[in-house]
């Protein structure tokens, strides 16, 4: 596809290129040849208007020729731009008419039983083409309610593992199970609606703080939506704003810190009481005493939930029932903060590294 937009518009250039050129040498001797036919008939007019042209129709004449002429050169600009735009209108057709290959099944299943998540030889690719797979023969087993945390660099495919779960792409090959049923055999719907996600790059609306967190349950009161804030230690904040929960968030939250968007968006999805609730890097802008008093509250109010948490601080994974590392869409190990300690080099070594620069301040004070 990019190699035919750039013959195109390689195409486009080179036309576009000889076109400005062209038009002049056109104008310009049209512009000669009026001049000189119209002088021939002035002169064999002579004085006698009735016989011929005289020098203020040829003048008149000259005007509409290039009035006429630059037109045409007009019309030939807008020829260019339509191949230009050619290679662009196919593009936006292809993503308009491309339908998605996740759709529901003709029998859905409608109730997601609990949080259980089980992956069985699961392999994924964005595309049939692609040489090499992005998860690579994952096999992994969660509880209903436990905490799993991921770590892992980089492309390590911590995000595609996690989307994989409430069906933002369907599995290459194996199986994914969400309450011991396929997730293939769920109604999307009822599916997503017990998988929440929260991103590390949050989307907050025009609107109120209120009818911001409702996105996520329109149904919610003002004590459930008080309730969500203070698990995500929001409300601390809204209570100090002039308006409380009628306070006006501009488009994309750019009045709130990222802190603080980061923990609207957190309250935003405890609010659809899901049966797993998926926060991947989504505490990333939030201090440490922060993020421990959010999964502390996790622990104490929703123990029920399936928790994964994806980060970049082991701090923020330690106390996980169980911790993924992960490396080129692989597990290469897992275990709690203390079994891999002793067996993970690569996971000893990113706690070392940050433990290490935590203590620094501490020594130069």
């Amino acid at each position: 596809i990019s190699q035919r937009i750039y013959k195109d518009f390689s195409k486009a250039d080179r036309v576009m290129s000889f076109n400005s050129p062209l038009m002049m040498v056109c104008v310009y001797v049209s512009m000669i040849l009026v001049a000189w036919m119209g002088a021939k008939q002035i002169v064999a007019s002579g004085n006698n208007a009735a016989l011929g042209l005289t020098t203020g129709d040829l003048t008149a004449l000259v005007t509409y020729a290039m009035q006429i002429l630059m037109a045409m050169m007009m019309l030939s600009m807008i020829f260019v731009m339509c191949i230009i735009s050619q290679a662009s209108a196919e593009r936006i057709c292809q993503v308009l008419n491309e339908e998605s290959t996740v759709t529901n099944p003709a029998d859905p299943v409608k109730e997601v039983a609990d949080g259980s998540i089980e992956f069985s030889d699961v392999n994924f690719r964005y595309s049939d083409n692609s040489e090499k797979p992005v998860l690579d023969n994952i096999n992994l087993k969660i509880g209903s309610g436990m905490t799993v945390g991921i770590v892992g660099g980089t492309g390590s495919a911590k995000s595609s593992l996690v989307q994989l779960v409430p069906r933002l792409y369907d599995v290459t090959s194996g199986s994914l199970k969400v309450g011991g049923v396929d997730v293939r055999d769920y109604d999307m719907e009822v599916l997503r609606d017990q998988v929440a996600m929260v991103l590390q790059k949050n989307v907050l609306f025009s609107g109120t703080i209120a009818d911001n967190l409702r996105w996520g349950n329109p149904n919610a009161t003002d004590e459930e939506i008080r309730h969500a804030c203070q698990l995500a230690q929001a409300d601390g904040f809204i209570q100090e704003f002039p308006d409380k929960y009628d306070t006006y968030i501009e488009q994309g939250g750019t009045n709130v810190s990222g802190g603080q968007r980061q923990r609207l968006c957190i309250a935003r999805a405890l609010l659809k009481k899901p049966k797993i609730l998926i926060l991947d890097d989504s505490t990333s802008a939030v201090d440490t005493k922060t993020d421990q008093l959010i999964r502390a509250a996790f622990h104490n109010e929703i123990p029920d939930t399936t928790k994964i948490i994806i980060a970049q601080r082991i701090a923020s994974v330690q106390e996980s029932d169980m911790i993924l590392v992960m490396e080129e869409g692989r597990i290469t190990a897992s275990g709690t903060h203390e079994e891999l300690l002793k067996t993970c080099d690569e996971y000893r070594s990113i706690y070392e590294s940050q433990t290490k620069n935590q203590a620094q301040p501490e020594e130069l004070q």
